[in-house]
């Protein structure tokens, strides 16, 4: 009998994913179901769905789920973890989302040290409604409302969301991950399962930002939109763990 060494995760149904080619959701959903499975949470999660590319996750895993408004999840999934503390509660949330409309509920949540997990997607613009720069398109780069590239002077600089939050003390755990090569998603899995393992372990607040593509809306191929993760997005917002409780006690 030949031994299965790879398979689709339990946590994850057989319908196909809308996404663009290319695109990191669907990597990421996998390696969210992996580390659910890994750590027997299956029929014990309840993931909070963002409004953008990923709207439609309740689609594609087998928990329990709920449509949060544009930004809330944050808060829809405080009320939820404080009503069925014994869940496993999760929000997925890419820049617009939690960086833009969702600042505010994202802070507070961290803040207070909110037993859930965010999971946090960096693609440094607005996906699903034609590219539009978000909070965290970089300086030059292009968006259909920056034209000629985003303008510091005009528009800002971009939101560091990681070295934010790890200044409040409600986070027990932040890290920064990408998913441009396979050392990188590997390393990505390991913070994902560390994150849920704290909120199973109640130490508080956890969240991974993943540093994703977005080949349609940046204009490139899907091998080029990888290669702009990692020679564009990494030296911006650098990889790494910003808080962990672990290391300070």
């Amino acid at each position: 009998m030949p031994t299965t060494v790879f398979k689709k995760p339990n946590g994850l149904t057989d319908k196909r994913m809308h996404y663009c080619p290319g695109c990191g959701h669907g990597i990421i959903h996998r390696l969210i179901a992996e580390c659910i499975e890994e750590i027997n949470e299956i029929d014990n999660t309840i993931i909070c769905a963002p409004v953008g590319c990923a709207v439609f996750i309740p689609n594609y895993f087998t928990y329990d789920s709920i449509q949060c408004a544009h930004g809330r999840a944050p808060a829809t999934a405080t009320g939820i973890k404080r009503v069925h503390s014994n869940k496993i509660v999760i929000t997925y949330q890419g820049d617009g989302d939690l960086a833009s409309i969702g600042m505010a509920e994202i802070i507070h949540a961290a803040a207070r040290g909110e037993k859930i997990t965010t999971v946090f997607i960096n693609n440094g613009i607005y996906g699903m409604t034609g590219g539009q720069m978000a909070p965290t398109t970089l300086p030059g780069m292009k968006a259909t409302t920056a034209q000629t590239g985003r303008d510091l002077e005009r528009n800002g600089n971009p939101i560091r969301v990681c070295e934010l939050l790890s200044t409040l003390d409600g986070p027990a755990y932040i890290e920064r991950v990408a998913v441009d090569t396979p050392a990188h998603i590997i390393k990505a899995k390991k913070a994902i399962k560390k994150a849920l393992q704290y909120q199973k372990a109640g130490k508080g607040f956890t969240m991974v930002e993943v540093l994703s593509s977005c080949p349609t809306n940046w204009g490139l191929s899907a091998a080029k939109a990888m290669e702009f993760v990692g020679e564009k997005m990494i030296p911006y917002y650098p990889l790494g763990i910003f808080k962990d409780v672990e290391e300070v006690e």
